[in-house]
């Protein structure tokens, strides 16, 4: 099936710099928007609570407003929430203030596509969600290049909601790159995927597996890590920039063959299965409804998992190879 691709000459910036825009979260994706935006030209007000992000928008020379009062002064309200945060936020202090003639703009479809958040009919909803952190939407506007992004809308009950997408995709350099139309859905069921199976949950389970078989064939836990987790942003980059192909040809003719022929023993078929079943656990919704029940129970169960990997042999190999090499970007 093709896709449907927007660059620069798709865009009409004039269709969000006549309006007033909110920016409801000011985290690593909301900071990147706000300021790519003022930088384009665009009215920006903040809705943030106190607190750290509060702090930093005053830094940036933005004056934060209460989250109420922000979506009650915007055309365009971009919720840049935390998943998990983001309906509780919406019901309280935006759903009384919407209106025929508001839009409301997501970065991630997770609270549409599992209906936490069910806007008003008279409301347009529309979705531009770049492919990657904020830090980086923010580095590539300020060289004069893009990060690309996906754009969906959900409900276009001005006949205009495209247009405004678009054009909110220009104000953040993304149309310098690529905008990929798509649905609010596809969006979401790929995203948690992709972050489950290869992005996060695959590669951290893979690199602490890798790391602790060598260490329990005796070798120093800091070469494991060399070899096991710090060597794979070469190879990270590389696939990147270039593709499988590309990346193999990089690499050597004895790397090249031990990937060809050991990578499918580790990716069996009883894996493959395992990721179907992840797969249909995100498609049913079953996995927000286990990430919601386990954030409203306060998320002991999350804190309980992360903290079994913050202090082992594996994060203690990886503090001393990091110690070597002080340029690295702690800040990432």
């Amino acid at each position: 099936m093709a896709i449907t691709i927007y660059r620069d000459q798709d865009a009409d910036l004039s269709h969000i710099t006549k309006k007033r825009v909110a920016i409801i979260g000011y985290g690593n994706q909301g900071r990147a928007h706000a300021l790519n935006m003022r930088d384009s030209g665009v009215s920006i007000l903040i809705g943030q609570r106190p607190g750290q992000g509060f702090d930093l928008a005053k830094k940036d020379n933005f004056d934060p407003l209460p989250i109420k009062e922000a979506a009650k002064s915007a055309d365009l309200i971009v919720l840049t929430l935390p998943d998990e945060l983001a309906a509780d936020i919406y019901k309280e202090n935006i759903e009384p203030v919407i209106t025929t003639g508001k839009t409301l703009g997501f970065v991630h479809g997770f609270n549409i596509r599992y209906e936490f958040i069910t806007p008003p009919e008279n409301a347009d909803v529309i979705m531009i969600a770049p492919k990657g952190p904020g830090t980086l939407v923010r580095s590539l506007y300020q060289e004069g290049k893009g990060l690309p992004a996906l754009i969906a809308i959900h409900q276009d009950s001005s006949g205009n909601a495209k247009k405004l997408a678009l054009a909110w995709a220009s104000a953040i350099g993304a149309t310098k790159a690529a905008v990929v139309e798509t649905t609010f859905a596809a969006e979401t069921e790929t995203d948690l995927f992709g972050e489950q199976v290869s992005l996060c949950g695959g590669l951290t389970a893979l690199t602490k597996a890798a790391f602790e078989t060598l260490v329990d064939a005796g070798y120093e836990p800091e070469f494991a890590y060399l070899e096991c987790v710090h060597e794979l942003k070469q190879v990270a980059d590389l696939l990147y920039a270039r593709g499988l192909a590309g990346m193999r040809t990089a690499i050597s003719n004895t790397a090249e063959y031990g990937d060809l022929t050991r990578g499918p023993r580790l990716i069996t078929d009883e894996t493959r299965k395992e990721m179907k079943r992840i797969l249909a656990d995100v498609q049913s919704g079953a996995f927000a409804k286990e990430w919601m029940e386990e954030t409203k129970a306060g998320g002991k169960n999350a804190k309980k998992l992360h903290d079994q990997d913050v202090d082992t042999p594996y994060e203690k190999a990886g503090k001393s190879v990091r110690a070597l090499m002080p340029w690295l970007n702690s800040e990432m």
